[in-house]
């Protein structure tokens, strides 16, 4: 008999001794039975009370911190653990301890065991795995693949199955195609016998074609199974034996939605359905969140179909319902089920479902709850926000209770009784919707009814708001107290984007006319009759945030002829611009042309063009070079009503939160000023200007990366920003940049940008020159 198959007939035999003459340590049943949180507090309790903290004790507290989510303390204890490895204490169990608890089992184990203590497994290979299971449910896959590496340099053939799968699951959610495919021919090639072992080995092969999309080959893995070798695995393995309480049916669901899941994409509707319906009706589903939000999409999904455009609705609502409890947008299922869902493609489906059934003003609702989710996400991680108003202690200690009760809810703890947890929750964000509803808007998903954001857009004024996925976008445009959507065209819409921008840099041609006129018919000439004013709010989407409207052309005029724009990154965003009032005291705060100790790097026209917008304005400040640091701004940012930056911007769309404004090292301060900083500052400017801050003209993404700056500068204290969408030539930025804050003492912000691009084009006619720039936030 080979060795996998006596561990596990060896494990089954602790279990039932264990139960007979209570040999086990108490932690162990309790991490075994999914009672995390017990165990974490007994096996803490025990470290602090011998003051050490043996291998078989660290086992189990990193366990119980991986099933309880706290990566935090797991990869601590993970750290600890590889130090008592390297020390020479390599197994999980405890010999004396064992013989302590009892005397029986421990004397039959210890006797014989006490010479070759590595046979009862080798656990060297422990803090790597875990480390890369829970990187890759927090999703971060290149480190998820490093930290699966170093396991697999342990493997042994007793966890053969576990590493070679969670190295090649790290790989397929990489991108590494090639690499995961081996790990699966490496899994195929071992020779098992035991059907248990089988069944977690066609699992696990399962999960990787799950993360490489091939649903066919996962279908196969699967049905290799007899199938009630995967209920005995999960039994044996998570304490079914124990008390009658065991981690079993969380293991279930998750293998029971990865065979439905693959029916589904692999055609056979009728059986996925029958799977759903069966997952949905089991009580533990609704306690994991991940999965069961993603079940309710494709129920949807199938619903819709048989035709079913209500019943879709129903269970499309429901999913959302359920990814709204969580500000977080941790995948804690990834590593088991190799699929991470898309949420904004639920919110698509909805939109798309209620514009099917003519209901319009939900179907922009979804679309709002979409960028405010999209939002949620991008800001999931920050902790530290900047605290405004009198009761900052109370907004502070409703965050931390928030952040509490969200964390208990995403555990698999049979002990912790959630229905609390979310009653608490809602109760918080309820609150903090009161007390700081612009903050509450980064952490829960919120949206504005049509009526109340009518009382938000000036009567003069029209509101667009675009929204997409592959070749359908929806337009919808409220006017006059009505909201009127349509269905527009958006295949290969990112094309047409990057070829418009690429036409732009060459300023000595005319050869941007044809790709502006195919994006004006495409986006604005379908829905003009629609618009009947003159001032426009234009809310993108995706690709669009890189698109300057303002140049898109019908033939005989831009748009900027006929329309004076502002830009939104949400219409709900209208509501925090209304209790901003304008400061506009003092100067203007210049920065330009930092030294980022490269000449490469250096502005020359951007420190003209700061000596020259500080003119237009007394009592203004200027940092120059070395004196444009990190450190001035946050010293004076808060003391002038406007904010003007010619500096290099870096952006990253990948990281949007670490795209950042550069300003000129200092001693003991980051030379980086952060979109992530950007939410932790108190500004009271009425403007800020980014006017040497590009994307580059190839550069286009989703365009988080300029949502996150502009949208952290509106939160931080800002009424409005003018940014540029690419680098502009220095002189003509220099031309425009001075009219504006000239027009500015004459009229409000958007018309007074339109008026310095209307000027700029008589001396420089092409639209790379005066194109580039435009307001996010209030006009006024």
């Amino acid at each position: 008999m080979r060795f996998a198959s006596r561990l596990i007939i060896i494990a089954g035999l602790l279990l039932l001794l264990g139960c007979v003459y209570g040999g086990i340590p108490e932690r162990e049943r309790l991490v075994a039975s999914a009672k995390y949180e017990e165990a974490r507090k007994i096996t803490e309790a025990q470290i602090k009370e011998t003051g050490h903290a043996s291998s078989a004790k660290l086992t189990v507290l990193c366990m119980s911190y991986a099933g309880l989510k706290r990566y935090d303390r797991l990869f601590e204890c993970c750290d600890r653990l590889e130090q008592n490895i390297k020390r020479g204490d390599k197994t999980s169990t405890d010999l004396d301890e064992l013989a302590k608890e009892s005397p029986i089992l421990g004397g039959i184990v210890k006797s014989k065991y006490a010479d070759n203590r590595e046979s009862l497994g080798d656990i060297s290979y422990l803090p790597h795995v875990l480390r890369a299971e829970a990187y890759i449910d927090l999703a971060q896959y290149p480190k998820a693949v490093e930290a699966a590496k170093k396991a697999y340099f342990f493997v042994d053939r007793s966890v053969q199955i576990r590493i070679l799968g969670t190295l090649g699951l790290a790989y397929a959610l990489n991108g590494e195609t090639k690499r995961a495919l081996h790990m699966t021919n490496r899994l195929d090639r071992l020779k098992i016998v035991n059907p248990v072992m089988k069944a977690s080995r066609n699992f696990t092969a399962a999960k990787i074609y799950v993360a490489l999309n091939d649903f066919q080959k996962a279908l196969e893995a699967i049905r290799q199974n007899d199938p009630t070798t995967h209920v005995l695995l999960a039994d044996l393995f998570y304490g079914a034996m124990m008390h009658g309480q065991s981690l079993a049916v969380y293991e279930e669901i998750p293998r029971k939605f990865m065979l439905s899941k693959c029916l589904m994409e692999t055609g056979d509707l009728s059986a996925a359905r029958d799977g759903y319906d069966a997952l949905l009706n089991i009580p533990q589903t609704r306690d994991n969140g991940e999965i069961y939000w993603m079940i309710l999409f494709d129920r949807g999904r199938i619903a819709e179909r048989d035709g079913k455009f209500k019943d879709a609705i129903d269970f499309y609502c429901r999913a959302v319902e359920v990814i709204e409890r969580q500000r977080s947008t941790i995948n804690t299922e990834s590593s088991k089920i190799g699929f991470v869902g898309d949420k904004q493609a639920l919110y698509f489906n909805l939109v798309q479902a209620l514009y099917h059934e003519g209901q319009y003003e939900r179907s922009f609702e979804y679309v709002e709850r979409a960028k405010s989710r999209a939002l949620v996400d991008l800001l999931a991680s920050k902790k530290d926000f900047a605290v405004k108003g009198d009761d900052k202690n109370e907004i502070k200690t409703a965050l931390a209770m928030n952040d509490s009760a969200e964390a208990e809810a995403i555990v698999q703890d049979v002990s912790i009784d959630k229905s609390k947890s979310r009653s608490v929750q809602i109760k918080i964000r309820e609150e903090l919707k009161i007390r700081a509803p612009e903050l509450a808007s980064f952490i829960t998903v919120t949206s504005q009814p049509i009526s109340e954001l009518q009382t938000y857009l000036p009567k003069d004024e029209a509101l667009i708001e675009y929204y997409y996925r592959s070749k359908d976008m929806y337009a919808f445009v409220l006017s006059d107290g009505r909201l009127y959507a349509a269905k527009l065209d958006s295949e290969h819409l990112t094309e047409d984007v990057q070829e418009f921008r690429k036409d732009l840099e060459d300023s000595g041609s005319t050869r941007f006319m044809d790709s502006s006129r195919r994006l004006y018919d495409r986006l604005f000439k379908p829905i003009e009759s629609l618009v009947n004013r003159k001032n426009l709010t234009i809310v993108s989407h995706s690709v669009l945030h890189y698109l300057p409207f303002n140049a898109l052309h019908d033939g005989k005029n831009f748009l900027i002829d006929r329309y004076s724009i502002r830009v939104m990154p949400s219409a709900s965003a209208m509501k925090y611009l209304v209790s901003k009032k304008a400061n506009k005291r003092g100067g203007i705060l210049v920065f330009g042309n930092p030294d980022l100790g490269d000449s490469r790097f250096d502005l020359a026209f951007a420190e003209k063009e700061a000596l020259d917008v500080a003119k237009t304005k007394s009592k203004s400040k200027v940092f120059l070079r070395k004196d444009a640091t990190v450190g001035a701004f946050a010293k004076y940012a808060g003391s002038f009503g406007y904010i003007h930056l010619a500096t290099h911007g870096r952006f990253d769309p990948s990281s949007p939160l670490k795209s950042a404004l550069l300003l000129s090292p200092e001693a003991g301060s980051n030379w980086m000023l952060t979109a992530d900083k950007l939410y932790s500052l108190e500004l009271d400017a009425d403007l800020v200007t980014l006017s040497a801050c590009e994307t580059g003209l190839s550069k286009i993404a989703n365009g988080d990366d300029l949502v996150g700056l502009t949208r952290g500068f509106l939160y931080a204290g800002s009424n409005s920003i003018v940014a540029s969408l690419w680098k502009v030539d220095d002189l003509a930025t220099s031309h425009l940049m001075t009219r504006f804050y000239r027009e500015l003492d004459k009229t409000n912000k958007r018309d007074a940008l339109q008026t310095a691009q209307m000027e700029t084009r008589k001396t420089y006619a092409h639209p790379y020159y005066w194109a580039s720039f435009q307001l996010t936030g209030s006009s006024n």
